[in-house]
């Protein structure tokens, strides 16, 4: 324990890597802290840093290492705590990068364990549970609700499933409860996270089992929020029933669907082990494009996989463009060591690769941009998440006035848009 002069609270500095779900879970260790009074500061001024670490790509392991190693070797030495995929896969790796080093598996633990190291007294930090979630001072807008965690497929590029273990559920009391938490500090808008939220299921107080579409009409019903987005999801969990909740909840659901693709080319999403093929894909986008008017879709794509031929790479990129999505995050392969898809043949170059990417990425602004364009003329809901700036219900970026405050909600009309797709929002 590192004792804290009288009247002076030392400060703790949180670093995050990775995933949306990785930022909520620092937002709950945020929320903890806060509780006990300690506040947020820069690293190069904390008496901790926790650094909340990825291991979905090598190149994301080596950012994780860095980050420790950088905050461990500032001058005035502070406590480093590392938690996370990387911290469950390699945590001896980990604590050996510097003797101030502290590895913490469990992220549920990691406020109790630093205010426990920095002599603070705790007033009730850790009861939260890891996987609830309410809105932080770190200044985030939309919070992150945590609703599940861990993932029981297998794909051949991932190491997560490893990291984070086994599928789980949120009891859907909690879930509520965390909504309200989250409205109680001002959210408008919540969003429903987790490693593979198309998988929850949990058993609600009378014993009923609920899936997704299930607890998005229980928190409909016992919440009063204005908003609720999910983030990504897979392709088999875009169901007639979740399209047909979404469609009746009005503009209490954004009408925006994340869904996850990888590849548009069968061949290789069945080398990566992908649980679908595109003809399902397909199907499902547009289900939800006919159930939920106004529906934006959004994607990740791999380009580069190991076996993806030219002929491949030409048929995902047709697929896309096919799709006609509004927001596409494109990835080029990385060989994640661990994983069955690194010691696949054929391996794509990273000078292959990097072209790759640069055409998709075009392909997939040139899409946002045309997304955009037949916004223009309607109506909409805008969470003002900076002042001027804000986000559509299809997690479209639009300007309004700098004089609406943050975290508020309102009506605009999508008045016109600029190059790079922000719409510009007039307000009613």
């Amino acid at each position: 324990m590192r004792p804290v002069p009288p009247g002076d609270v030392p400060g703790v500095a949180l670093v995050n890597l990775g995933c949306r779900v990785n930022r909520v879970e620092l937002d709950l260790m945020a929320s903890e802290l806060e509780r006990a009074g300690v506040p947020l500061v820069d690293e190069g001024e904390a008496a901790a840093v926790v650094v909340n670490t990825c291991a979905v790509t090598a190149e994301a392991e080596a950012k994780t290492r860095k980050a420790v190693r950088r905050a461990a070797q500032a001058a005035h030495a502070p406590l480093v705590v590392a938690t996370g995929c990387v911290a469950s896969l390699f945590a001896d790796e980990l604590a050996a990068l510097a003797p101030n080093v502290v590895v913490e598996k469990d992220k549920g633990r990691v406020a109790a364990l630093v205010l426990e190291e920095l002599g603070v007294p705790s007033c009730g930090v850790g009861d939260a549970g890891a996987l609830a979630h309410a809105p932080t001072p770190t200044g985030r807008t939309r919070p992150g609700i945590k609703v599940q965690d861990g993932c029981d497929n297998r794909c051949t590029y991932c190491i997560v499933w490893r990291a984070r273990g086994a599928a789980r559920s949120l009891e859907p009391a909690r879930v509520v409860e965390a909504v309200r938490a989250a409205q109680a500090r001002g959210a408008r808008e919540v969003v429903l996270t987790g490693i593979n939220l198309g998988s929850y299921r949990a058993s609600d107080e009378r014993g009923r089992e609920l899936r997704l579409p299930g607890l998005l009409e229980l928190l409909l019903e016992r919440t009063d929020v204005e908003r609720v987005r999910l983030s990504s999801i897979e392709p088999p969990d875009v169901t007639p029933e979740l399209c047909s909740v979404m469609a009746g909840a009005g503009e209490r659901i954004a009408p925006f669907l994340h869904v996850c693709l990888q590849s548009g080319c069968d061949e290789t999403l069945r080398r990566m082990a992908r649980v679908y093929r595109t003809d399902l894909f397909r199907r499902v986008c547009e289900t939800a494009r006919e159930a939920v008017a106004g529906m934006a879709l959004g994607t990740d794509l791999i380009v580069g996989f190991p076996g993806e031929t030219d002929d491949e790479f030409e048929r995902s990129l047709a697929f896309c463009r096919e799709m006609g999505f509004a927001r596409m995050h494109v990835f080029r392969y990385s060989r994640r060591p661990g994983t069955p898809a690194a010691t696949m043949p054929d391996q794509v170059g990273a000078r292959e690769s990097a072209e790759r990417s640069r055409r998709a990425r075009e392909l997939a602004a040139e899409m946002r941009l045309e997304r955009a364009r037949e916004l223009v003329g309607s109506e909409d809901l805008v969470v003002v998440q900076y002042p001027g700036r804000g986000v559509s219900g299809g997690l479209f970026d639009v300007e309004v006035d700098p004089a609406l405050p943050v975290d508020s909600l309102v009506r605009v009309r999508l008045a016109s848009v600029r190059d790079d797709a922000t719409l510009v929002g007039e307000a009613r």
